[in-house]
């Protein structure tokens, strides 16, 4: 039962931050169309940003910069290169594209990090406390906490304010949301930017115990959230979180009963969310929450 409570939360923990990681893929993506490929480097130049400055202002000063960073870089990539491709081949162009910008994030990333682990310093640090007879890390605890917070302001303000609904319209008919007087253009480049924001406060807690810290590997961790959404639904805002804490518990308790499990191999955590997803996929080929597309025959 220790075991099992203990898997449940860092499974939730872990759950919360695919969520909001997935919640920023899903963002772009309704938007503008864009399967935002570089999100995994944004994460670590931002969370780099962060990292540099928290000896110096301090850790909540710290992370206003990195998230600034983070929505105003995603921002950038958005209105100086995707917005600008045309072609017949656009998603291809598109995708090319990201890759290519995730090497070029990647390569300046590795310049300043190397092989060196940077710690970042959260006010919660190495603290643990008691639940359910079992030792709990409080960063796991905060992980929940905030990622729930943040994801009833998101789906809040998605619903109630003006924004929400100009974003809701230009998801749905980017041309209709156009003609009813939306400035498609602002909606995009803001969706942009909270996706992107939402990427590095989500690599907050990457980065904090008991992980040791940033290390440019981080990137390739963040982007595991792929399967959930993937899952979830690819245009589905829910499908996004739902998708997320589903695959955050499957990798945890995979993890957790690998000595048990082990005659499925080693590495079990890395496959088996892969393997969810390809069952999920074969009864909804659009995900739990996903559209169905409609085909006129």
């Amino acid at each position: 039962m220790e075991t099992l409570s203990s898997l449940l939360i860092a499974g939730l923990s872990l759950g919360s931050v695919y969520a909001v990681l997935a919640l920023g893929f899903v963002t772009i993506f309704k938007s503008t169309g864009v399967f935002n490929l570089a999100q995994g480097s944004l994460l670590v130049m931002s969370v780099l940003v962060l990292a540099r400055l928290e000896p110096l202002i301090g850790f909540f000063p710290a992370l206003l910069a990195g998230v600034a960073f983070g929505g105003m870089l995603s921002g950038a990539v958005y209105l100086v290169l995707a917005r600008r491709v045309k072609g017949p081949d656009l998603m291809v162009l598109l995708a090319i594209l990201m890759i290519a910008v995730d090497i070029a994030l990647t390569t300046e990333a590795r310049r300043e990090i190397g092989t060196q682990i940077i710690p970042v310093h959260t006010p919660w640090g190495d603290m643990t406390l008691d639940f359910l007879g079992a030792t709990v890390p409080l960063s796991r605890v905060v992980t929940v906490c905030v990622a729930s917070v943040l994801l009833a302001v998101f789906f809040l303000a998605l619903r109630y304010t003006g924004w929400g609904v100009a974003m809701r319209a230009n998801a749905e008919d980017q041309e209709a949301a156009a003609l009813a007087g939306i400035n498609t253009s602002r909606i995009s480049t803001s969706a942009w930017v909270v996706g992107g924001a939402l990427t590095v406060i989500a690599g907050v807690f990457l980065v904090s115990f008991p992980t040791p810290g940033l290390e440019i590997g981080v990137g390739v961790t963040a982007l595991r959230a792929l399967p959930a959404v993937m899952l979830g639904g690819v245009d589905s805002f829910g499908g996004a979180v739902v998708g997320g804490l589903i695959i955050g518990v499957v990798e945890a308790l995979a993890a957790g009963y690998q000595h048990q499990l082990a005659f499925l191999g080693i590495g079990l955590s890395g496959v088996l969310p892969y393997v969810v997803l390809f069952v999920v996929l074969l009864w909804r080929p659009q995900g739990l929450f996903g559209s169905r597309e409609a085909v006129r025959v």
